[in-house]
């Protein structure tokens, strides 16, 4: 069977079923890829703020306390049942040097901190995390297996 490579773009989210895989590319912004084992279905979030608090922002997939329960409700559809979903995280990276010492560099914690705490919330175990540093990743969910395999230049490959 022929698998589709689908990306998914800064603040945006998509469900695909086996045998799609889902890319995304990620600095301070955060991953949550979600999985259904047993479905095969995979879905994967690319937040970019914590919270969308009062923001008049029409577009909630921005946001790790919004986007996390709109991709749980289009994975449903899809045929996923939340008490299977696990989840993996990525990203959250400080990505410019200049930027460590400033408000900025605490976005990707605050990320990855909002992320973990709508995920305990949502009773969502993450199994595995690769997030901080200082460096970009590139990721691959495969909704075959629930692989997330991330690369970054000058370092090595990794499967979670």
């Amino acid at each position: 069977m022929q698998f589709k490579l689908i990306n998914v773009g800064i603040a945006d989210l998509k469900v695909v079923s086996t045998p799609n895989i889902l890319r995304t590319i990620l600095g301070s912004c955060i991953g949550i890829c979600l999985y259904d084992p047993s479905a095969k279905i995979a879905g994967l979030a690319h937040i970019m703020l914590p919270s969308v608090n009062a923001s008049r922002e029409a577009n909630h997939r921005k946001y790790a306390d919004s986007a996390i329960p709109i991709l749980v409700e289009e994975m449903q559809k899809g045929g996923a049942r939340r008490d299977r979903l696990i989840a993996k995280i990525t990203g959250g990276a400080t990505m410019l040097k200049m930027m460590r010492e400033s408000m900025m560099s605490e976005i990707g914690r605050n990320n990855a901190a909002k992320v973990r705490e709508v995920l305990k919330e949502m009773n969502i175990p993450i199994v595995a995390e690769n997030v901080g540093g200082d460096y970009g990743r590139t990721i691959d969910f495969f909704a075959e297996t629930g692989m997330v395999k991330i690369k970054s230049i000058d370092r090595p490959e990794i499967d979670l």
